[in-house]
């Protein structure tokens, strides 16, 4: 299973990935990620040889092998550096993923930001995962986009409980110079707040 099939997994739902999973991912991409680099820097060396080759090659023959080596190596090259592409673009969804459930963990909200988003969302990253034209640094700052969407839907659908509403028209009294010190302040929030328990009681 690759990673976006994992990712968006009916069996495994971004919801209700652990922290440990997603870091077991994030940690197999970087070995990926790794290997990859190494293999085209080591084609990058081959190349170099083959270029030296050719040069002291005075044999038409032998030239044109080498530069058809060479065609192969280059090719070869250019297939990695676009899978790396793609590789450094999952591993920054899966660290965001991790850093995002990890947070939501620590504050104890639930599903929070993962749980919200949306398919639409999921589908467009994995267009820009896949885009061959969008580099690791447009794709990082369009995900930060996505995923500060999928922020502000969360904070929109929380709302606020009667209490905190209470509180803030509060402050803005005391703003006002309508409420004058934090005492009168609590005093004022709490009768709020039971004269609104009685209304809806």
């Amino acid at each position: 299973m690759n990673f976006f099939s994992w990712l968006t997994s009916k069996r495994k739902t971004l919801a209700t990935m652990s922290v440990a999973e997603l870091r077991a991912q994030e940690m197999l991409i970087d070995a990926e990620r790794r290997r990859m680099q190494a293999k085209i820097s080591q084609l990058a060396k081959n190349k170099q040889k083959v270029i030296a080759q050719g040069a002291s090659e005075k044999t038409p023959e032998m030239r044109r092998t080498l530069a058809q080596q060479y065609d192969l190596l280059h090719t070869e090259q250019s297939m990695l550096a676009r899978h790396l592409n793609v590789r450094s673009k999952e591993h920054l969804t899966v660290s965001r993923l991790r850093i995002l459930r990890e947070s939501a963990e620590r504050s104890r909200s639930g599903a929070g930001m993962i749980g919200r988003i949306r398919d639409s969302d999921l589908a467009l990253i994995e267009r820009l995962i896949e885009s061959d034209s969008v580099t690791s640094e447009v794709y990082q700052e369009r995900l930060d986009e996505i995923l500060q969407i999928g922020a502000q839907a969360d904070e929109a659908s929380a709302g606020l409980s009667p209490a905190a509403d209470e509180l803030l028209k509060v402050w803005d009294a005391m703003d006002h110079g309508l409420i004058e010190n934090n005492d009168a302040a609590f005093d004022e929030a709490e009768k709020r707040v039971r004269e609104r328990g009685k209304a809806a009681e």
